[in-house]
């Protein structure tokens, strides 16, 4: 399949530090040869949060080399197909162009780099948050009559 006929799909949170970077990633995994998966953020940090790294790795999803990304790098240069906000903020404070291009849906999760605590708590946290992630995800291919391609 070409790439240019793949409908393109943008998950946006915040920070893109780690929400959107898992869905972007369980996406890519489970039906990447049906999509052009993006991730952003609002207000990029400009890194993935090392306890998601840690929690997508034991999943079998190596995530070294992606990076945070703002929303304005897609500003008037690409149409996506779905616009899937996954926090509270992205959703209220998404560029209009966005929300009115393709289909929008709105997946709110706990974001992670907000939650305090020691090292195994955040992991854990970290964790429960990325299982919700995949299972949105994976309910969200049966909604659109798409097998996954891989079971992790």
């Amino acid at each position: 399949m070409e790439n240019v006929d793949k409908p393109k799909v943008l998950f946006l949170c915040t920070g893109n530090s780690a929400r959107s970077q898992m869905a972007e990633a369980f996406l890519r995994a489970y039906a990447g040869d049906h999509f052009e998966v993006h991730s952003a953020g609002l207000e990029p940090k400009g890194y993935i949060l090392p306890e998601v790294l840690t929690v997508m790795k034991e999943r079998g999803l190596d995530m070294g080399g992606l990076s945070s990304k703002s929303v304005s790098e897609y500003l008037g240069k690409t149409i996506f197909s779905y616009t899937i906000t996954v926090c509270g903020d992205a959703e209220e404070n998404c560029p209009t162009v966005f929300l009115s291009m393709g289909k929008h849906e709105h997946w709110p999760f706990d974001d992670p780099a907000k939650f305090q605590g020691g090292e195994e708590k955040r992991l854990a946290f970290t964790r429960q948050v990325r299982d919700q992630i995949e299972q949105r995800i994976l309910q969200w291919l049966e909604e659109q009559e798409i097998q996954p391609v891989m079971l992790l």
